[in-house]
């Protein structure tokens, strides 16, 4: 954050207005720009003098804003650190916020003059900030910024910091909502991380319930191109799509229940059912991009996990190479496949020949898993209760009969 030192006697902000006007108005002439100048100094020195600041801060602004393109960006960092340090002078959290839209609203509106000078203002400008929701508008314009001036690669490290960023905004759902999105527009832009992506859209779409019906729609487009991008992702097979209602109303869409169809498969079902859905919808499948190689892979993995959750933990080579569609000397790789992606653990007995499954991961993971969990810690700790207590009545046990012995003994 720039600090300002004043070098003369003028007020810094007189200067910045001084500097402004004489640089906006240096091809009119002295006749012209003296008068102008002289003008515009009395009106700001009025704001200061009747605390009229978010008056000084337009006023000073629109200066600022004729110069941009010519002054240099040491110069621009000057002026709008001056500029922006108004935004501590109100004493009401309101105007300070009013201040807040102003000052971050103008500085985003050229983005394609000099963005990166304009977002660093903008970050300049957060760090002013005391009042939480400030911050987060300032932060919405600096992402629009970067996107819309083609300098995303200055705000995507910020990502990191969103859980962070999120507890101190304490922001509402829809505010949420505009949040993730703005950040999965920008991560799809960028095309850097695809599992980034996903997870600001997962985020996105969470925020949708039962009661939005109504602004349900707009989440549409977004619940299929998450879809679409969980069955592309070659180490993805866990999610609780299905559980979203953003999600959900796809099942019966007349644009995407197909789509909506091919999650549930990847989630629910085995290979021989996406065989099916692609023998009747290959074309919906090669229009966005989806390899049937791929896929058929993916569902492999998907097929020994749901195995292994069905089968009592032991599954004959049979039983996966007819599931899997494979050959009998291709089982034991498959297995070794599930194994490196962390989907199961097992032994393969290769004399017996069958796997002895220890562990599978859920493909899905909503609320009935979420009570089977409940269950079973509840269990696990009744257990651990019934062994310290064992413990502890065998060691009262012990020591009376050690007193006993004792008294024997005398």
């Amino acid at each position: 954050m720039t600090t300002v030192v004043p070098t003369s006697e003028e007020d810094p902000i007189l200067s910045v207005v001084r500097f402004t006007a004489e640089m906006s108005w240096a091809e009119a002439g002295p006749e012209v720009a003296e008068p102008q100048v002289a003008s515009l100094c009395l009106e700001a020195q009025d704001c200061m003098i009747a605390g009229r600041w978010f008056d000084l801060a337009s006023l000073m602004l629109t200066s600022a804003d004729l110069v941009f393109p010519k002054a240099s960006d040491k110069d621009l960092e000057c002026i709008f650190t001056i500029i922006c340090n108004l935004v501590k002078k109100p004493e009401s959290l309101d105007e300070m916020l009013e201040m807040a839209k102003l000052l971050s609203t103008k500085v985003a509106q050229q983005p394609n003059d000099k963005p990166a000078i304009r977002l660093k203002i903008l970050f300049n400008l957060y760090n002013l900030l005391e009042n939480p929701y400030s911050r987060f508008y300032v932060y919405m314009n600096a992402l629009k910024l970067a996107m819309n001036g083609k300098v995303i690669e200055h705000i995507i490290p910020s990502f990191k910091k969103i859980d962070s960023f999120l507890k101190e905004w304490n922001l509402g759902v829809h505010d949420q909502r505009e949040l993730f999105l703005t950040i999965s527009n920008i991560l799809k832009e960028h095309k850097s991380s695809p599992k980034e992506t996903f997870k600001f859209l997962t985020k996105y779409l969470a925020t949708f319930s039962d009661e939005d019906a109504h602004t349900m729609e707009e989440a549409k487009e977004e619940a299929a191109y998450t879809i679409i991008e969980f069955v592309k992702s070659p180490d993805m097979f866990q999610h609780d799509l299905l559980d979203m209602p953003a999600v959900a109303q796809l099942e019966k869409d007349t644009k995407y229940a197909l789509i909506y169809q091919l999650l549930k498969i990847f989630l629910t079902q085995r290979l021989d059912a996406y065989m099916d859905f692609h023998t009747a919808n290959s074309a919906i499948l090669n229009s966005h991009g989806i390899v049937h190689d791929d896929c058929i892979a993916k569902m492999r993995l998907m097929s020994i996990v749901d195995l292994a959750s069905k089968e009592s933990g032991q599954i004959p080579y049979h039983m996966i190479k007819d599931t899997l569609q494979i050959e009998d000397d291709e089982v034991e790789p498959w297995v070794v496949k599930a194994i490196t992606a962390k989907l199961i653990d097992c032994k393969i007995d290769q004399m017996n020949e069958v796997i002895r499954v220890t562990r599978y991961t859920e493909r899905v993971f909503g609320q009935q898993q979420w009570l089977s969990l409940r269950e079973k810690l509840a269990t696990w700790r009744g257990n651990i209760s019934n062994v310290i207590t064992t413990i502890q009545a065998n060691k009262v046990t012990e020591d009376a009969t050690q007193a006993i012995q004792g008294l024997a003994i005398r």
